[in-house]
């Protein structure tokens, strides 16, 4: 079963304190800053704190910037960066989305074109930083699926480049748009443009489903409110499967495909082998859980592919919008379907190439089998200079030296 990663925004949620919870969670530090040097970002270190809000002991990160910044950055300036950067795929793919997000958002608050949207506090170091890790992370944790209650978005005035905006700021509001929020909270800005990009491009919001707390992180903010700890909960989970007709809330039986997963299927017989073999791989980057293609023949004896994913519901809109943009098909189809999934947590091994994580299968407690991440292996073997298969096998042996 895939891991479930529980979002409780108690205090609100930014980008920082998302970090914040995932490195209190357990996230390998070293790990992610080695990813978010890549990025070719000068003059920053990540200042990471043990901090209580209520008596509740959580980590703090503040981005600390050395030297003078740009006044702001455009949208293709960021994507540049990203692009440039030596980030996995999917954790590009992710940060691209979150930005893009964003951009767009602030092109319909200002009523400009995207192109010339230009970012402020979103385009500084900090916060790029701030949603690059929260990839990271979240590919550190074996991209779970993500859920999160409903959050307060807080009240009053805010100060900004822009000048003075309402709480929630209208970007936060358009970031949201469709999402389940509460009105009111603490007075001050709860959610934070990063936060509402986060929640938005990664997180199914809404009543929590019944589950297992495995490893729970709290990441602590900077402001202090007066009715509240100002605290993110973050909790690696197993989820509990419902009874059939069952709703999370216990309410009445959900929608169907409130949390189904999703084939997607087109249909090929014009399309170039190469943009066959991008589309699966541009799936995968915009979330899908796996990509396929298969010959079959088509009306007048055509030879063509069947081409497929697999998603669930929150990125079943970004895998369809892939498979039009990177092939010739007119259509995607769809039906949701059920399936029965091993349970699969995440390890690190050591090897004599370096560290390498390795996917576990469980079953009722039992071990299954074992394998090490393809993509783990490949650096290694890059950095080391020696085939990957001797880097996995390493990987194998180091993960039975330790059970």
């Amino acid at each position: 079963m895939q891991p479930l990663l529980v979002l409780e925004p108690i205090g609100g949620i930014a980008g920082d304190m998302f970090l914040a919870a995932a490195l209190d969670l357990g996230v390998d530090r070293a790990r992610l800053e080695e990813a978010l040097r890549s990025l070719g970002v000068p003059g920053w270190r990540l200042e990471v704190q043990r901090r209580s809000a209520s008596a509740i002991l959580g980590t703090h990160v503040d981005v600390v910037v050395e030297g003078q910044e740009p006044p702001a950055r455009s949208l293709s300036e960021i994507l540049g960066i990203l692009d440039a950067s030596a980030l996995a795929p999917r954790v590009k793919a992710a940060a691209r989305g979150l930005f893009e997000r964003i951009g767009r958002a602030e092109a319909k608050v200002h009523g400009v074109p995207v192109e010339e949207v230009h970012f402020h506090e979103v385009g500084a170091v900090d916060s790029i930083v701030d949603l690059c890790g929260a990839a990271v992370a979240l590919d550190l944790l074996g991209w779970p699926r993500v859920v999160s209650a409903p959050p307060e978005l807080g009240r009053g005035i805010a100060r900004t480049a822009h000048g003075p905006v309402p709480i929630p700021p209208p970007a936060v509001l358009e970031l949201l748009a469709g999402t389940p929020v509460r009105p009111g909270g603490p007075p001050g800005e709860a959610v934070t443009p990063t936060g509402a990009a986060l929640l938005a491009e990664f997180a199914q919001v809404g009543p929590l489903p019944p589950f297992v707390p495995r490893r729970i992180g709290y990441g602590v903010g900077t402001v202090t409110w007066p009715d509240r700890p100002n605290v993110l909960r973050m909790t690696l989970a197993e989820e509990v499967p419902l009874a059939p007709g069952a709703s999370p809330a216990g309410g009445a039986p959900a929608e169907a495909g409130a949390g189904a997963l999703w084939v997607l299927e087109a249909n090929l017989d014009d399309c170039p082998g190469q943009l066959v073999a991008r589309a699966i791989e541009a799936a995968l980057e915009a979330g899908a859980l796996d990509a396929w293609a298969a010959p079959l023949t088509m009306k007048k004896g055509r030879p063509g592919m069947l081409l497929g994913a697999l998603c669930e519901e929150p990125r079943r809109a970004a895998v369809t919008q892939a498979l039009f943009a990177e092939t010739t098909t007119l259509g995607v189809r769809r039906h949701a379907v059920e399936r029965d999934a091993l349970e699969r947590t995440f390890e690190q091994v050591e090897t004599p190439y370096g560290v390498v994580r390795v996917k576990v299968a469980w079953q009722a407690g039992r071990e299954l089998g074992a394998h090490p991440e393809y993509d783990d292996c490949l650096a290694r073997a890059r950095e080391r200079g020696v085939p990957v298969r001797e880097v996995m096998s390493a990987a194998i042996a180091a993960h039975r030296a330790g059970r």
